[in-house]
């Protein structure tokens, strides 16, 4: 017999996330009698995952409640969990950024202000979860979960878990070169985005060595003729085998993407080059409206299927439960249904070389007791200094310039950038970015009683 839970979830109207979750709590009868709040501020998505998550429950018989809010405090007040999917400045206002960053400066698919904006809103919910639910694990599932965790736990005294499905990244390994993941034994540490596959075990032999057979054999006839299914199809690619012989591990899901490398991304064809056809990876000008493009026709999908009385949502969605692991990690905190996890949270030794306060992405096992994560061995010297130690040092900058309203912190970012010309036009790009109307928020910093002039970064001499 399990026990029922209160599921808050922020921003629900998500395209990608909100309806699996639903379908995955719906077939875990362990948490049957689950009461789940919907809050979004767009009333409209809002309204479209609510009549789903409602109507796809009844139509499968699952004992769970409903109710939606565009009030943060209701979805969090006694929660048990709380899931936190929000994306603030969303993608119109991205792609507007990168275009004035493009246009004007020269900047290939790059630009932005970094992460403000998510900062404020995942600090904000666990401040509101310290006074509404302070015992609630919040389980963070927006970008940037590195950066985000990392804050939260600093600063409140939330327990805290970011997840991430990039580490689904050593299925596609396995299931490229012919072997069954199903049998595949694998570890991933490192920070989000940024893990490398120090474990890949099949049928208790170690399979790198399958893997340098398929590239010696079959890496080159897949790199001409692979086209790629999704925008983010590349694992596989010749930029991620590239990063393999540079680093001496394989990169897992978005690390493969990583932008410290700038050498993968100086231009459409060099992107092409690296991450194949037709994309030339997931952060392209041909790439991101293609990605964002099917968020909108899903969105378009979901309204039919909730206005539709017709609408058999058993079929249309399925019965089977995601590759997500919110739902089970959940099950496992309540009712002791225990299991292994790929997880970010608070290092505290468990991987080599990172400081206990900074959040890592490591295997854990989740029961009553808690999230545990496992002590991984240390990464190799060339991977913690070219790619864990400046992933932090980034992180760690970032974290400054929220914390401090320090736009100096941001110019270093634009200027350590390899597409920038000089220092003039990282402070124009910078000026105007600042002032786009959607992002005008920031310039509340000015009016922080903790920022001095000296925090604002010196113009052009």
């Amino acid at each position: 017999m399990g026990k029922a839970v209160k599921i808050g979830i922020i921003g629900a109207g998500s395209a990608q996330f909100s309806l699996g979750l639903v379908r995955d709590i719906c077939l875990t009868e362990s948490l049957r009698g689950s009461h789940i709040t919907f809050m979004d501020i767009d009333q409209e998505r809002l309204d479209i995952i609510y009549k789903l998550g409602t109507k796809y429950a009844s139509q499968l018989g699952a004992d769970l409640t409903f109710e939606a809010t565009t009030d943060r405090a209701p979805a969090l007040q006694d929660a048990d969990f709380v899931v936190n999917t929000a994306y603030v400045l969303g993608h119109i206002v991205e792609a507007q950024m990168r275009e004035l960053a493009s246009s004007k400066y020269g900047y290939y698919h790059s630009g932005g202000i970094g992460s403000y904006h998510q900062l404020s809103l995942m600090l904000d919910v666990a401040r509101d979860m310290e006074r509404l639910c302070p015992d609630a694990w919040l389980i963070q599932s927006g970008n940037p979960v590195f950066d985000g965790c990392t804050l939260m736990t600093r600063e409140t005294g939330i327990k805290v878990c970011g997840l991430c499905h990039g580490h689904y990244g050593y299925e596609e390994i396995a299931q490229t070169i012919g072997i069954d993941p199903a049998k595949v034994t694998w570890q991933a540490p490192g920070v989000n985005h940024n893990i490398w596959l120090t474990h890949f075990i099949y049928e208790g032999k170690d399979a790198y060595p399958l893997i340098d057979e398929w590239i010696a054999t079959k890496g080159e006839e897949y790199w001409r003729t692979h086209i790629a299914q999704n925008t983010h199809d590349a694992q596989m690619s010749r930029g991620a085998v590239h990063q393999y012989h540079m680093f001496g591990l394989f990169p897992i899901g978005d690390t493969v993407r990583h932008r410290q490398w700038w050498w993968y991304h100086t231009d459409i064809d060099t992107k092409k080059r690296w991450f194949g056809e037709p994309w030339g990876g997931p952060d392209t000008h041909l790439a991101r409206p293609y990605f964002v493009k099917q968020l909108e026709a899903r969105i378009a999908e979901y309204h039919r299927w909730a206005v539709d009385p017709q609408a058999d949502l058993t079929q249309l969605v399925g019965t089977q439960k995601t590759h997500e692991q919110q739902v089970p990690i959940m099950d496992g905190l309540t009712n002791n249904n225990a299991g292994y996890f790929q997880v970010n949270v608070p290092n505290n030794g468990a991987l080599p070389g990172v400081p206990d306060d900074v959040v890592v992405e490591v295997p854990a096992l989740v029961d009553q007791r808690g999230i545990q994560p496992l002590r991984v061995p240390p990464l190799p010297a060339k991977i913690m200094l070219e790619c864990i130690l400046p992933d932090w040092l980034d992180m760690e900058r970032e974290l400054l310039a929220f914390k401090t309203g320090d736009r100096s912190m941001h110019l270093f970012n634009t200027l350590d950038n390899h597409q920038t010309r000089n220092y003039d036009a990282a402070y124009a790009l910078l000026e105007e970015l600042i002032h786009l109307p959607e992002v005008a928020e920031i310039e509340a910093w000015e009016q922080m009683e903790r920022i001095q002039d000296r925090t604002r970064y010196p113009m052009p001499l």
